[in-house]
């Protein structure tokens, strides 16, 4: 069998990449970091388990990759919402609900990485991230900062205290006052953004749309081999 092309071979380590990302997320959102292993990720994806190494240098810059790629496909997609704005105040609006819509939704897995954050690493710089804080940096200067390099810093710090504090086990303070808090700071009405419990159940459910991977039902669907190896 002859060789595969360098297309193909680079469309099969994104969709495996793809496919490691989300089943971190599901794993650890079911499960907790501690009880989710790379074994156990990997099943999940359908890869081989080398692949997981091939990627990504331990469980938890796994997880928090996965994570970060969830917060900034969750904040695309509310800055997108229909009706679709360029008014700077509504988007960051939708950018502190999009947030805190997580900490309502998936409280083990945001949990888990505030307290991987905290951790010797830090913040993993990975494309995820990166996006992320594109994507919250463009808010803030659609908002009309003229020092977005000092604002978005703040930014990102209001919204971690605040998913902290929603989550923090025995003393958690209630979503809808934090978001109250958020709004009055930037000087947003309450009326503008997404409430985290406006979307309905079942999309908030639903992590596929954030993870583009294909079919795994068809031929082919076992553990993948090594990048760029041949098929056997």
């Amino acid at each position: 069998m002859s060789p595969r092309s360098p297309s193909v071979n680079e469309e099969l380590r994104r969709r495996s990449r793809e496919r490691l990302l989300q089943a971190a997320v599901e794993l650890v959102d079911e499960h907790g970091f501690e009880a989710t292993t790379l074994g156990a990720i990997a099943d999940r994806a359908g890869s081989a388990r080398g692949l997981v190494s091939y990627y990504f240098p331990g469980k938890r810059q796994l997880v928090q990759s996965a994570v970060h790629r969830l917060m900034h496909r969750t904040l695309e997609e509310a800055l997108e919402h229909e009706p679709h704005s360029e008014d700077g105040r509504e988007r960051l609006a939708r950018a502190i609900d999009a947030i805190l819509g997580l900490a309502h939704d998936r409280p083990v897995l945001m949990r888990q990485h505030m307290a991987g954050l905290l951790q010797g690493e830090g913040f993993v710089q990975c494309p995820e991230q990166r996006r992320l804080a594109e994507l919250l940096g463009d808010t803030v200067a659609r908002y009309g900062s003229h020092h977005v390099e000092v604002d978005y810093p703040m930014l990102r710090a209001m919204l971690m205290g605040a998913v902290y504090a929603a989550l923090v086990p025995g003393v958690p303070m209630p979503i809808p006052a934090l978001r109250a808090e958020l709004f009055e700071r930037y000087g947003l009405d309450r009326e503008l953004g997404l409430p985290p419990e406006s979307a309905p159940s079942a999309e908030r459910q639903d992590l596929s749309r954030f993870f583009a991977t294909e079919d795994r039902t068809g031929p082919g669907s076992g553990p993948e081999s090594e990048p760029g190896s041949e098929p056997g």
